[in-house]
Formats: C-alpha cells, sequence, structure tokens
C-alpha cells in the first residue's frame, strides 16, 4: 500500500524551538518542529523515508504567574525561523507483532528579539539540538479503500506507539550574556522524553472518517550546566480531530503543556511557584497526499490560547515527506 509517506510527514510535524517557552531559562517540549498531531499512533510500512519541516513564529506577549504581562517584558519581542531536515528507518521484522521505526532531525534556524526595555535588537543563527526517537506501534485496526480511487486507504480502529527521544545538546550556544543565552539555537540541556501516542478512526460519519489522534512526552531535563539552571519536568499532549476527503485531511490540531516541577537556580526552587508554565494552543491543520510520489505536505498554525510563565505567539508551520 502506497500510503506511507502521509502517514509519516503527519506524525511528525513535535517540537525543537516549538511550543511553549519557559519565562526564564526556555527549554522547549521534545520531539520534531511544528509537534506531532495526525496520525501519531501510528509508523509507516516499511522503508527509508526523509523530508523537512519547517516553521515561522512571533512572540506577541510575555506572561507571568498570574498569566498577565509581566511589565519587565512589556516591549519586549521575539521572532523565530526554523528548518530541519529528518530521516527515518523502519525495517521489515516486527516486535512483538509491532512495527519498530528510528527517526532523527537535525534543526538550524535563525531567532531574532529582545527583552529588556531600552534593550537593542539582536540576532542569533546556527544548529539546534539533534533529536533521535526510537518508537513502537502496534495497530488493532484496518485500512479501506478511499472512495478517491487515487488517494491513500483510510484507517478505521485503533493503533498505539510508545516511544523514548533524546536531545542532545550539542548545537550552537552562546553564554556571554542572558539575551544570548535565549537567543541561542542550542538550549545546552539534555532532554530525555518518554512518549506514548494514539489514533483512532472512525467509520464514515461526516465524510470518510474522523480521526483522533493524541501524543503524550515526558520531558525530563538535565541543569544546564552554563547558566547552572534546571528546568522542573515537563508534560505536552499534542493532538489533532481531523477529518478524511480523498487526498485531504483536515480539521484541528492543537497542544497543551504543563509543568510537574519547580524551577531551580543552584538548588533553590525560584519564586513564584518556580515559574512553572502552563501554555494551550490552537490551530487549523490541512493535509494533502501524493500516492503517485509517494509524498504528504502539510500546513498547520498554531495560537496560543492560554498562558502561564510562557510566551503568547502565532505559529505556521509546514512539512513534506517522501518515501525513498
Amino acid at each position: 500500500m502506497r500510503w506511507a509517506a502521509g502517514v509519516l510527514v503527519c506524525a511528525l510535524t513535535a517540537v525543537f524551538s516549538f511550543g511553549p517557552a519557559l519565562a526564564l531559562e526556555g527549554p522547549n517540549a521534545a520531539g520534531p518542529i511544528g509537534g506531532t498531531d495526525i496520525h501519531s499512533g501510528q509508523l509507516p510500512p516499511p522503508g527509508v523515508y526523509g523530508g523537512a519541516l519547517g516553521y515561522v513564529s512571533e512572540a506577541t506577549d510575555f506572561k507571568g504567574p498570574d498569566g498577565e504581562t509581566l511589565s519587565a517584558f512589556r516591549e519586549a519581542d521575539l521572532e523565530k525561523q526554523y528548518f530541519s531536515p529528518f530521516l527515518m528507518y523502519v525495517p521489515e521484522w516486527k516486535l512483538f507483532g509491532g512495527s519498530v521505526g528510528v527517526l532523527g532531525f537535525l534543526p538550524m534556524g535563525n531567532q531574532c528579539g529582545h527583552f529588556q526595555i531600552g534593550e537593542a535588537e539582536n540576532c542569533s543563527a546556527g544548529l539546534g539540538d539533534p533529536y533521535v526517537e526510537v518508537d513502537w506501534s502496534y495497530s488493532f485496526g484496518h485500512y479501506r479503500p478511499s472512495k478517491d480511487p487515487d488517494a491513500y486507504p483510510v484507517f478505521e480502529g485503533l493503533s498505539v506507539l510508545f516511544g523514548f527521544g533524546i536531545t542532545f545538546p550539542y548545537g550552537s550556544y552562546d553564554d556571554d550574556t542572558r539575551q544570548d543565552q535565549i537567543l541561542s539555537a542550542s538550549l545546552n540541556v539534555w532532554d530525555f522524553s518518554p512518549s506514548v501516542g494514539i489514533t483512532y478512526g472512525t467509520k464514515p460519519i461526516f465524510l470518510e472518517g474522523t480521526e483522533f489522534s493524541a501524543k503524550l512526552f515526558w520531558n525530563n531535563y538535565l541543569k544546564n550546566p552554563s547558566s547552572r539552571y534546571a528546568t522542573g519536568d515537563l508534560l505536552n499532549v499534542d493532538f489533532a480531530i481531523t477529518e478524511r476527503w480523498g487526498r485531504f485531511q483536515f480539521g484541528l490540531a492543537g497542544y497543551y503543556a504543563w509543568q510537574i516541577e519547580d524551577d531551580t537556580w543552584d538548588g533553590f526552587v525560584l519564586p513564584a511557584h518556580g515559574w512553572q508554565l502552563e501554555s494551550l494552543g490552537l490551530g487549523p491543520i490541512v493535509n494533502y497526499d501524493m500516492p503517485e510520489y509517494d509524498a504528504s505536505v502539510k500546513v498547520k498554525s498554531f495560537f496560543t490560547a492560554h498562558e502561564v510563565n510562557a510566551i503568547e505567539a502565532w505559529y505556521v508551520v509546514l512539512g513534506w515527506s517522501q518515501k525513498f
């Protein structure tokens, strides 16, 4: 079945330098840039896949512990442009009846901004932190033909995925000033992130079938050896509710992130409940499959709807994937 690239580009679009930046140090949720969304509980058929993900974003406000604008950052500005090629390999062999996949990303990009009143605008470009993830997926469902004979089959049933990802702090990092640290492409922090994803496809209700997908990451950060700042564990769930219609899949995507531990500096808990983050983002998503090329493209946009110790921002994400 030539549906592989469609599953891959949708499942890959979770989150380098994307998502809820923390109010002080700024680490982000694990995963590929752009966040997981549709097909997040599935792996594609055996083969080698590649593609690219990219996004642009702009922070419009910086919120504090009470969800209100931080007065010290009322004139702050932050813009990001990121790009990441990726590769994925799914072998022929099975493990306990399920598929195994290994994927890797090498993000790169540019960040510009200023934070304090009277601070000059500055930019920083370079390589981000590489991310590698190993996944295992098992399906309890089946595929049925689309009404469009030239489209990929439609999944119906339940599929689950368990993964483990590592963010390697090997990107470009500048600690000369606080502004340089925040604008650096690298976070200079190890992140170990187990994850679990699910995808459930229904029988045709509105068009050709409704899909419910979600993936939960548990981010475990080590201390930044340069700043001596330790970010508390962060949970983030990426989700999507979409409808299939021939080569198209479209609907609502989003994320919700919240910290379950306080941030610390040199072992001391920071004030205001350790600057614990909470953030919700929502927006539209559209995916288009091209079975004749074993490829898919996707675009989605996020707008933050709720922020505590986080930035208010908008994002636009574009993804492309193809089987080699």
